[in-house]
């Protein structure tokens, strides 16, 4: 039985709703922290009436500096778990039970209230269904975590997860990164189902949410999987500098005329390509030994 649960909410600019969801949290016996993303409403203090503490942040500082707040709060607490849930209502916070049930069954050590699996609820706009699986997808193949809804923002983490997690994302690539940080520390990740409430319209456009998120997913596909990023490129292009050359190559033994043009195409594509093969192997390695580094400083 789990004793000492955290709940948190990152919020910004969210005095419509943060009330109830506070209430309804502290109504299950959950100490709740609220991180007051530099709101320039009454978010902070409609929290604070409603039994919450709250961390007031000066200015917008994204939503992974308010989540490593709650991690930190966490851990000073000793929390045996944290959950994390949205302050904007889209969440059941009924449901906390049921992802805070696999961590104490220590099935998992990050938990995602999925919107996507066959047990889920409520009813998800189209644009955005389609297009968090799209994301969802990208990210899975990126990371090499399999999940089905990598931008919830109803999650729960075990006191092991909380201890590994430091997030460096800005705008909202915070949950894209967990994906990545789990991998990289070994956590184990499980969703369980939740129903999503979309009363009112996206508060950003769900278009440049999207390239946001992909966005920040590329920057993290540089840093954690460089082979990937610049070796993929490098080979391509080595691939593609063989080809014209078999065609220099073919040109002249029929006409015995060089092809400057393709071998000049040759040439660079040859170069560029053992260039970013070379740069993809010392960038891996480079990365393999920060994370030694940070393992020893860890331990």
């Amino acid at each position: 039985m789990l004793t000492d649960v955290l709940v948190a909410i990152p919020a910004f600019n969210e005095e419509r709703f943060i009330g109830s969801v506070v209430l309804q949290c502290r109504a299950l016996g959950f100490p709740v922290l609220v991180i007051d993303d530099g709101s320039t409403d009454a978010t902070g203090e409609i929290a604070a009436m409603a039994g919450a503490s709250v961390r007031q942040l000066e200015v917008n500082e994204g939503k992974a500096a308010a989540l490593n707040i709650a991690f930190h709060s966490a851990q000073e607490q000793g929390a045996q778990a944290l959950v994390v849930i949205d302050g904007d209502g889209q969440h059941d916070c009924a449901e906390i039970p049921r992802l805070l049930a696999l961590i104490r069954d220590e099935q998992a050590d990050i938990v995602i209230g999925s919107r996507f699996l066959a047990e889920s609820g409520g009813s998800i706009p189209p644009v955005r269904r389609w297009g968090q699986r799209f994301i969802t997808s990208v990210i899975n193949l990126s990371s090499r975590t399999r999940v089905t809804d990598s931008q919830s923002g109803f999650r729960a983490f075990s006191a092991r997860a909380v201890a590994a997690m430091l997030l460096h994302s800005t705008g909202f690539g915070a949950e894209v990164e967990m994906q990545f940080q789990a991998r990289r520390h070994g956590l184990r990740v499980a969703e369980a189902p939740i129903r999503a409430m979309y009363e009112d319209r996206a508060k950003r456009n769900v278009f440049g949410h999207g390239f946001h998120v992909l966005n920040r997913l590329l920057a993290l596909v540089e840093q954690h999987r460089p082979l990937l990023f610049f070796g993929m490129p490098g080979l391509l292009l080595v691939i593609a500098g063989v080809v014209f050359g078999a065609l220099v190559t073919n040109t002249y033994q029929r006409t015995h005329e060089l092809a400057i043009g393709y071998g000049l195409v040759t040439v660079l594509c040859a170069l560029a390509g053992l260039l970013s093969l070379f740069a993809s192997l010392i960038l891996h390695s480079m990365h393999r030994a920060f994370l030694q580094i940070e393992r020893r400083l860890r331990s």
